[in-house]
């Protein structure tokens, strides 16, 4: 397809009020809100945490946008992908970023509940599943008034208790859900997934800069796994000038290597 004739189907699937982004250097092109909710670096650091085997099915709560899903669909060969929003506007907005990608046969975004899954996903069905939940409980702090922002980061529609039934629903026995979530709720997020019968197995605490305390906590548990955590070395963003650490620069390049050398 010529650079026209793409451009010109991109037009027609974006709605107003919304940008077509490029991502890993335009390897990939993506659906967001000019004023609304819009991916930020945590879905990036989580998306390159998963580990995922040729062929895996993949489930993705609380999709968003869909970008956990166009990543992972880039630098991995994956068998059934499948994305979760209960928002339908960002439901829609990503099934047309999926499509702008062409990548429509290999992701389906649903629209629906996580609270609900037992109604439209069968047990058990994934080797996979990730979430980026919200943050901040319903009671804490101002809400913004962006309903989708809103959505996004308190947990109006779903706690992580109710993203960790989920997940334990649809992923399989032996399976791996992976997560990041703030570092300052981690004791929650402990005891959350044992209660779930999915056990802590990898983590790795994510810092601004080596001068600032851990913001947030990648996890890797493993569904009816044996007490076994490995701690990894933890990720620093930013120098204290303010640019990207030399890792978190290989975790961008990484994102983008195509699944034929990935995998």
């Amino acid at each position: 397809m010529t650079a026209g004739r793409q451009d010109d189907i991109d037009i027609v699937l974006r709605r107003e009020g919304e940008t077509i982004d490029d991502i890993l250097g335009g390897r990939l092109r993506i659906l967001q809100k000019e004023r609304g909710y819009r991916f930020s670096i945590d879905s990036l650091l989580l998306a390159h945490f998963v580990q995922v085997k040729r062929g895996d099915s993949v489930a993705d709560l609380g999709t968003g946008g869909g970008i956990i899903l166009l990543l992972l669909s880039h630098r991995s060969i994956c068998g059934r992908m499948v994305g979760v929003e209960i928002q339908e506007e960002l439901a829609d907005m990503a099934r047309r970023s999926i499509k702008i990608n062409g990548l429509e046969k290999g992701i389906k975004v649903l629209s629906g509940d996580i609270r609900q899954i037992k109604t439209f996903l069968e047990p058990q069905a994934f080797d996979v599943v990730i979430f980026n939940p919200p943050y901040r409980k319903l009671n804490s702090g101002r809400i913004n008034p962006d309903q989708e922002k809103a959505v996004a980061r308190h947990e109006i529609k779903g706690t992580l208790g109710d993203f960790l039934l989920a997940a334990r629903h649809i992923v399989k026995e032996s399976g791996c859900v992976y997560i990041i979530y703030p570092a300052t709720r981690m004791a929650e997020l402990f005891f959350r997934m044992r209660d779930c019968d999915i056990e802590p197995r990898r983590l790795r605490m994510v810092h601004s800069c080596r001068s600032s305390r851990a913001e947030f906590v990648l996890m890797e548990g493993k569904r009816g796994g044996g007490e076994e955590l490995k701690v990894s070395e933890p990720l620093f963003i930013y120098e204290e000038n303010g640019m990207y650490t030399g890792e978190t620069e290989n975790i961008f390049r990484e994102l983008s290597t195509p699944p034929s050398s990935f995998s």
